[in-house]
């Protein structure tokens, strides 16, 4: 592709936007490489993509980008990151790869949606759905207190930290059409936010979810030693195998073990103010450099099956 512009997808930040595409244009600049807010809109099925490469920041809440981004992709544009497997991703699916890779996570359990669209009649609809649950069983597996929350999602919305099974199932009930999941209540005693671009840069922050937003990132306790080692070690065997070129990686440390906690965030938390300005100049420095690579055509874009296939070693069937 001739084109070298950069297009970047974004919602409601507003720190992150214009120095990305400040910092893409000045360092294009030699290699004809240009960025802007990308424009999109009408576009027909086979019209020659404007963007070499889109970086996308906001499809999961507007659906017309993501099925432009497909299109986009199919037509030769890279984008970051993959919208199909973006859509097809979910918490309990990457809890299942987790394990398959050796890396820990909390002991985690699907549930059934506790409401359904108005088509679906239970006597019908639902006759492969073992009912009344086994609730006993469930927290017998995961222990109590469980944390129950959304299998998509993120921005800890619907999260539910629950200790008896009456207030287990009780948030349940308010759960409407979402698909949730239970899992164990991981009591840590450190916690890590790893922010990863390219799928291979890789920083580890100190984290405390616990603390109101602003200050969640501990930029004055750095993550150093083993535990920085296994952090991004273990964050970089993650976001290979699911493909993501941005996004963020949660441990939580019990006894020395790094649990992964959540790792479904492919548009991750990139505003100055919360991740604080040394580590949004590295984001900017990261970023920018996955971007030129890929608009210059330095680096070839990842297609074909998706990557965790590759990275459970098991061969293909005949």
């Amino acid at each position: 592709m001739s084109n070298k512009k950069v297009g970047l997808l974004v919602g409601r930040e507003n720190t992150f936007p214009q120095p990305f595409i400040d910092h893409v244009n000045q360092r294009g600049a030699a290699q004809g490489v240009t960025a802007e807010l990308a424009s999109l809109g009408g576009t027909a099925e086979l019209e020659e993509p404007a963007y070499a490469v889109l970086v996308d920041r906001i499809s999961h809440e507007v659906p017309y980008y993501r099925a432009h981004l497909k299109s986009a992709a199919l037509m030769g544009t890279v984008v970051i990151n993959d919208p199909f497997w973006w859509e097809a991703d979910e918490k309990f699916f990457e809890c299942t790869l987790a394990r398959k890779l050796g890396v820990a996570v909390p002991k985690t359990v699907v549930l059934p949606n506790k409401e359904y669209i108005p088509d679906i009649d239970p006597q019908q609809s639902l006759r492969n759905l073992r009912y009344p649950l086994d609730w006993e069983a469930i927290v017998a597996y995961t222990g109590l207190p469980a944390v129950l929350k959304p299998n998509t999602g993120g921005g800890w919305k619907d999260v539910h930290i629950v200790d008896t099974l009456d207030r287990l199932i009780a948030a349940y009930d308010t759960s409407g059409q979402k698909t949730m999941i239970l899992q164990e209540y991981i009591d840590w005693q450190d916690y890590v936010r790893c922010i990863c671009i390219g799928r291979k840069d890789i920083m580890p922050i100190r984290y405390n979810p616990r603390a109101p937003f602003e200050e969640r990132y501990q930029i004055s306790n750095p993550v150093g030693g083993k535990l920085r080692d296994d952090s991004i070690a273990q964050a970089r065997t993650l976001v290979d195998a699911l493909g993501y070129d941005m996004d963020t990686v949660e441990f939580a440390v019990r006894d020395g073990v790094l649990y992964a906690i959540d790792f479904l965030n492919p548009a991750p938390d990139f505003d100055n103010f919360s991740i604080k300005e040394d580590n949004f100049r590295w984001v900017l420095e990261k970023m920018g450099e996955l971007v030129l690579s890929y608009a210059a055509g330095a680096t070839p874009p990842w297609r074909g099956e998706h990557r965790w296939w590759n990275h459970l070693k098991r061969p293909s069937p005949v």
